[in-house]
């Protein structure tokens, strides 16, 4: 008969002793547990004890968390986290520099488990971690020359410790005077200083940017880009990454008529030819981070095209009339004062007749074509660009089409516009960047105006596809979806630089698309005739139930989510999965990401699935309607579900992709006996059935179909028929 559940035999350690085999019963309180095994070794005080986890953690065992321990576990006995708390409290005081020295490498360790950190903090440890980097560390300034080792090593067991305190939330950001950030900031602007100091130093100043707008005001006073740039020209990646991390977070948080100011500072510093040469091009290759951090660069960067890309042109305007007036002016190569002469008439004639030309909507006032935003002014700025800095390529392009026959001309002036449109979709400008994207573009780092560049070689890209589709006015938008698609396929392969980018465009041809839509549209052969579409609605339910129970078979493995905090780097997570007999949802914390699945008995918590009232997605979750960046973060909205229970409580959750996402909701929606609507379900739909009608429609006719696979084969006696090809 096997052991009750509820017993546990774990091994538990005590310094200096052999370790002991217990079976612990956790119906009782974990007190009573630890009284227990401290009788075995007559340790008096069991209140001063606790239990710990054996392992890298070290993590102490509450009543929260106890529901992870697991057969066959090692735990330790040590001393409680009370205990431990005030003990290290005390060493850091210490006058002895080794003793103070261990103590907070102590401390930097211990600090990662969250019920130590309670109890320090309670303590008011943060505070004395701060007057210790503000005023103490002066004095061993003096022993530096003689010890310098051991002080790098002092400052940055106490920043660690301090960063890991923090990362738990319990305090708030907003408490810091400005003497402590005065003296991280010049740990940051050190020209030589140890690294594990500046990278705790790089970290906390994000932490602060992100955190709160009054420490941003704080800590822009205190570091200049100037004095970030050079820990981007080591070799170090991960201190190239907390740099970058705390521009964006500089970028981020300041206000909007500061942005474009900071781009023109990053400019005039050569902010991005420093990241390419360093960080794109160098020998190392680019981890997770520091891609996600590049991808928050340039999403940042295309952002500062929102206020032109929603701005309307006023036709009153004389300033903004005489862009349009000078891309006559390059195009035609007219004087406008050689225009001034002969009747107003004769003139407004001339003028309609050119931009007409020119290929705008309006012809007697394009200024009114980009009162449509977006694109706004950004397309005229796009265009003139182009004129100035691709003379020969507009001047061909405009007249190229201005002598074909009117319903052949690609209009140039119509095109500009809503290419810069469809380049912004696909940049998805003025959007705040995801959580998890690392998607970043090396070409868009190997020029200082790149989306102007980027506009200039897809323009020349849809005339080209114009001429190739021999299409008329009344062919635009079919035009444009091709030119869409040859342009999302192109950045599929992240082309290294625009050359690249170019090359990769005169390969997709129009006749090129052609045969890729040909070949994707025979693996997705439709069936159309009246007997097919009747057997397919026959079929259709079967396949769904079959979806349905593909879902629930993945809420019974379950998921690891992750709790979104504001330091990515330093990851939370949670588990949640459906019992066997679809009943009951169990869920709990974890300390670190779990390699396969995570049994029912270690997750604490409990929703029966007969509680569940409804799932709210997106905007309509609890945890989304909070004030802070992510609501308006359009990415991790469309991850967002809840699950609603009892009167008003939510349980929240973010998927770690769409594909769990759909998952998910599908899945609780199978539950509650409700329609799955998700993307993920019509595209399984989609291939299950055509995948299903194939099979059905094979031609098997004097076919026997066996009930049982064919036998393996035996091996063969030798295998002198093999032929190496090399």
């Amino acid at each position: 008969m096997p052991p009750p559940a509820d017993i546990l035999k774990v091994a538990i350690e005590w310094p200096g002793a052999f370790p002991k085999l217990m079976e612990i019963d956790q119906k009782k309180p974990l007190s009573a547990i630890i009284k227990e095994v401290c009788e075995g070794w007559n340790l008096p005080n069991p209140e001063t004890y606790a239990l710990q986890n054996a392992d890298s953690t070290n993590f102490y065992i509450t009543e929260k968390n106890r529901n992870n321990i697991k057969n066959g576990s090692i735990l330790r006995l040590t001393t409680s986290a009370a205990q431990m708390a005030q003990q290290l409290h005390e060493r850091i005081q210490s006058s002895s520099m080794d003793m103070k020295l261990d103590a907070l490498k102590d401390l930097a360790n211990s600090s990662r488990d969250i019920t130590f950190a309670q109890e320090f903090i309670n303590l008011d440890g943060i505070s004395l971690l701060t007057q210790m980097v503000e005023s103490g560390t002066e004095r061993y300034q003096k022993l530096q020359k003689i010890m310098k080792p051991c002080f790098g090593d002092l400052l940055s067991f106490t920043l660690t410790a301090f960063v890991e305190l923090m990362d738990h939330g319990i305090v708030s950001w907003d408490t810091f005077s400005v003497a402590f950030i005065k003296k991280i900031a010049s740990y940051v602007c050190k020209s030589a200083m140890d690294t594990a100091v500046l990278q705790r130093s790089l970290a906390i100043l994000e932490s602060m940017v992100l955190n709160s707008q009054d420490l941003y005001q704080k800590v822009a006073q205190e570091i200049t880009i100037g004095q970030l740039i050079p820990h981007l020209q080591g070799t170090d990646q991960d201190i190239q990454t907390y740099t970058i991390a705390v521009i964006n977070a500089l970028f981020l948080k300041a206000p909007e008529e500061k942005r474009q100011e900071m781009a023109h500072i990053l400019a005039q510093k050569q902010l991005r030819s420093i990241i390419l040469s360093n960080v794109i091009r160098s020998n190392k290759p680019i981890n997770d981070e520091m891609a996600h951090q590049l991808y928050v660069l340039q999403v940042l960067t295309f952002n500062l095209l929102e206020d032109r890309m929603m701005t309307k042109m006023d036709p009153q305007d004389q300033a903004q009339r005489d862009i349009i007036f000078e891309l006559r002016r390059i195009a035609f190569d007219v004087d406008c004062d050689s225009n001034n002469s002969g009747s107003i008439e004769k003139r407004k004639s001339m003028y309609t007749r050119d931009y007409k030309k020119l290929g705008f909507i309006n012809h007697v006032n394009p200024a009114v074509d980009f009162t449509q935003i977006p694109p706004g002014m950004l397309a005229l700025d796009n265009m003139l660009y182009f004129a100035r800095h691709h003379q020969d390529a507009y001047i061909r392009i405009v007249l190229e089409n201005s002598s074909r026959e009117d319903k052949h001309e690609c209009p140039f002036g119509r095109s500009s516009i809503e290419l810069t449109k469809m380049l912004c979709e696909i940049l998805k400008v003025g959007e705040l960047p995801s959580e998890n994207c690392h998607d970043f573009h090396p070409m868009f780092f190997t020029h200082d105006r790149s989306f102007e560049e980027f506009f200039c070689i897809c323009i020349q890209l849809l005339n080209k596809t114009w001429k190739e589709m021999r299409a008329t006015s009344e062919d635009f938008n079919k035009v444009m979806q091709v030119v869409k698609e040859q342009i999302t396929r192109a950045l599929t392969i992240k082309p290294n630089s625009l050359d690249q980018f170019k090359s990769r465009l005169q390969n997709l041809s129009y006749t090129e698309i052609l045969k890729l839509r040909q070949s994707e549209r025979m693996n997705q052969e439709d069936f159309q005739s009246r007997p097919i579409l009747e057997l397919r609605e026959k079929i259709q339910p079967e396949i769904m139930e079959l979806i349905k129970q593909q879902r629930l078979n993945r809420l019974c493995e379950g998921t690891c989510f992750r709790k979104i905090s504001s330091r990515r780097r330093q990851d939370k997570f949670w588990y949640c999965r459906l019992s066997p007999n679809h009943k009951v949802l169990h869920y709990g914390d974890l300390e670190e990401s779990p390699q396969g699945e995570v049994p029912h008995d270690s997750l604490q918590d409990k929703l029966p699935v007969a509680d569940i009232k409804a799932v709210v997605t997106g905007k309509d979750c609890p945890h989304m309607k909070e004030k802070g960046a992510l609501k308006q973060n359009k990415e991790v909205l469309e991850l967002a579900f809840s699950v609603l229970y009892e009167s008003d409580e939510y349980l929240n959750f973010i998927a770690p992709d769409k594909h769990e996402y759909c998952v998910w909701t599908d899945g609780l929606n199978a539950l509650l006996g409700k329609e799955m609507t998700s993307e993920f379900t019509r595209s399984d739909m989609d291939t299950l059935l055509n995948m299903e009608m194939k099979l059905r429609l094979l031609d098997l006719e004097n076919i026997q179909i066996p009930d049982v696979p064919p036998p393996i084969p035996k091996e063969p006696s030798n295998y002198d028929f093999v032929y190496d090809c090399n």
